[in-house]
């Protein structure tokens, strides 16, 4: 663990786009002796090196994840009969879904890419594919060392043959964003110790376990079955220093709550929540579409956040939320590691 992340303690805070990760959470993280990665999904360039450079006063290693650019297309036709199908869960809030423009976009890789090279950070992971080979090398070459997330053994040796640093290996089981390189055909649902045993026994690299983590025994059971540290994101969603917004915080701990699923009504690319109105009436006709779909639900989301509309609302949240709890991002750790 040190040798990969240079911390001894073996639970990392995982990178959470679009709020919940900020550099309060990972400053916390990081004077527990934990490491933390920052999220460069959504941002602007600009907005990521300032996160950067105040995280650099902290004086503590930290990583930054970034979005490989593999979109999954979809058409025309496909975009706008979405669009007029969930026009109506926009109307409350003024929102004339139907008349979205379809939007893709890289989440500006070239420039983050650029601003990573020019600065670079201790580690740099990805999620949703696989860098070129180029990108690790010079990633490598200015000093950082280098992640992939992968979901399946085959994943897993494709990103060994790029000569990266080490592997996060994410089980279905995780809240948010699926890492899979095929959301159109995700891999099996395994346990985090089984994906964790099948990865760290072929790849030849260090495993860090993500995905399902509520309680130390999990952290536990991952690091038995091989891995070096266990990423942790939903059980610190509640946390004091995280960004997530009242409404999620409020739905995480709401009894009523009684399951996560798999969805790609919001984003058009698979990702796991807690289940809602919006999911039950929409999944069976959202297609695949990613990141046009995102595009086209933020402002529902956003509204729906803002007015604490927790139907309408991305509930990212992993199978170990009933772990997220209201306290210091410390003590939440300490509580994941006391027996370890």
């Amino acid at each position: 663990m040190r040798e990969l992340l240079g911390v001894d303690v073996p639970v990392v805070a995982a990178p959470m786009a679009g709020g919940p990760t900020t550099t309060g959470l990972a400053a916390a993280v990081g004077a527990a002796g934990a490491f933390a990665f920052l999220a460069a999904g959504y941002k602007t360039p600009e907005a990521l090196a300032a996160e950067v450079a105040d995280l650099r006063t902290t004086g503590r290693p930290f990583g930054v994840n970034v979005f490989v650019p593999t979109p999954v297309p979809v058409t025309e036709a496909e975009f706008r009969r979405y669009a007029t199908r969930i026009a109506a869960e926009g109307t409350p809030y003024g929102l004339d879904l139907a008349a979205a423009v379809r939007t893709e976009d890289d989440d500006h890789w070239a420039a983050k890419l650029d601003l990573l090279l020019a600065d670079p950070v201790p580690v740099v992971s990805f999620t949703f594919g696989l860098p070129p080979e180029p990108v690790v090398r010079d990633l490598r070459r200015a000093g950082s060392r280098v992640l992939v997330t992968v979901t399946d053994p085959a994943e897993a040796a494709a990103a060994a043959d790029l000569g990266v640093d080490g592997l996060v290996a994410q089980s279905g089981a995780a809240g948010g964003h699926l890492g899979t390189f095929t959301p159109a055909a995700p891999p099996p649902l395994r346990p985090l110790p089984e994906l964790v045993a099948l990865i760290a026994g072929r790849a030849g690299l260090p495993v860090l376990g993500a995905g399902g983590v509520g309680v130390a025994d999990d952290v536990r059971a991952a690091l038995a079955a091989g891995a070096v540290g266990v990423l942790v994101g939903t059980v610190l969603l509640r946390a004091d220093e995280s960004g997530t917004g009242q409404t999620h915080r409020d739905a995480l701990a709401d009894p009523r709550r009684d399951r996560t699923v798999v969805t790609r009504a919001f984003t058009g690319r698979p990702a796991r929540g807690l289940r809602n109105d919006f999911i039950d009436r929409h999944e069976t006709a959202a297609p695949l579409g990613y990141p046009a779909l995102h595009h086209l639900t933020r402002p529902l989301r956003v509204a729906a956040a803002q007015a604490g509309d927790a139907e309408r609302l991305h509930l990212w949240a992993g199978t170990g939320w009933r772990g997220a709890r209201a306290a210091p991002a410390a003590d939440v750790l300490t509580d994941l590691t006391r027996t370890l």
